[in-house]
């Protein structure tokens, strides 16, 4: 089957107008990947200033839909219907429809390098990695709520389950930071780390991927302290946890591994071998796990039970990584929430 004609950059990049909610956009006008019975999975290649739509039961790539320079991450708006992609370094933030693979537009946007919706849908939290800030936006309008200035690097975000709390790494430095959204301030920041990259809440604890070193850090989110240390890969990044929600992993991009952790104990039950730099995870119905590979222009999909993986070639740099059918998407946009 041939690969259909790419949209142009013109056609693609009709603007959202602001008052326009992230969640109810009108469909603009673009002709890009099919409907695909399989899933799409959304590869945002932030080398190539593009977006890949893969057809998953294919293991193809169907599509390259362009943006400004940057693209890293992604959320999905609380209706479902919405994926918002950030362009980090074109200050813009673009939205698709997920089951389409489609574009529906663009609007300017100050670096928004990471992003995420609260659990209860009422806020929508940017962290600026460039710009050293951290915004916190209206969903329903994306009007500016509040601007905190918190050097260096902001860059991961997780939320308490009750949406009260938001913690953001500070890539640049050791330390993690606390926003209280309820009265829009901020509580407290602390060491835990350095390079501190992939933040996950965890049965009622936080847990940091030590990028500049080979450990997880468990955090108390009360107030930052450092509880224990899990032995990881050097380079931990970002952690994901399954569907079924027995296992955790995090991909050490140095030391080219995935470890896995029992999720109740936290104990380290397996490492897999995966070099290429294993960044975004997200978990498919038949069990595997696709992720991006950084430094390797690919896409790799690692059978959790016989450690063998695949991979196929996508655009330059992958970073975010969106499956539209995974099975963690029917209780949580991807791996940020869990049980208290």
């Amino acid at each position: 089957m041939s690969r259909p004609p790419l949209p142009t950059r013109r056609t693609l990049l009709a603007t959202v107008p602001a008052a326009l909610a992230a969640t109810s956009l009108a469909t603009s006008a673009s002709a890009a990947a099919p409907i695909v019975g399989g899933g799409l999975a959304f590869v945002m290649n932030s080398a190539a200033a593009n977006i890949g739509v893969i057809d998953m039961a294919r293991e193809r790539e169907i599509a390259r839909l362009p943006v400004f320079r940057q693209p890293h991450h992604w959320a999905l708006a609380p209706d479902g219907r919405t994926l918002l992609v950030g362009d980090a370094a074109g200050n813009g933030l673009f939205f698709l429809d997920p089951a389409r693979g489609t574009m529906l537009g663009h609007r300017p946007f100050p670096d928004p390098y990471q992003l995420w919706f609260s659990p209860d849908g009422r806020f929508l939290v940017t962290a600026a990695l460039r710009l050293n800030r951290v915004y916190v936006w209206q969903p329903g309008t994306l009007r500016l709520l509040k601007r905190f200035d918190i050097a260096s690097m902001p860059s991961h975000i997780a939320f308490a389950p009750d949406s009260s709390m938001v913690y953001l790494s500070l890539q640049g430095t050791d330390r993690l930071a606390a926003i209280d959204l309820g009265a829009l301030a901020l509580r407290w920041v602390a060491p835990v780390g350095p390079a501190p990259a992939g933040v996950m809440w965890h049965r009622g604890q936080l847990l940091v991927g030590i990028m500049g070193s080979d450990y997880v850090s468990v955090v108390d989110p009360a107030d930052g302290r450092v509880r224990e240390r899990l032995p990881a890969g050097k380079g931990a990044h970002a952690l994901f946890l399954d569907p079924e929600e027995r296992r955790i992993y995090v991909g050490n991009r140095i030391a080219g591994t995935i470890t896995a952790y029992d999720a109740a104990s936290l104990a380290r039950v397996r490492t897999y071998d995966r070099p290429g730099g294993a960044d975004c995870m997200g978990f498919a119905p038949d069990g595997r796990i696709w992720m991006t590979l950084r430094w390797a222009a690919h896409v790799a999909i690692l059978d959790p039970a016989s450690g063998r993986s695949t991979t196929f070639p996508v655009g330059r740099s992958p970073h975010g990584l969106f499956l539209s059918n995974s099975p963690t998407l029917a209780s949580r946009q991807g791996q940020m929430l869990n049980s208290a």
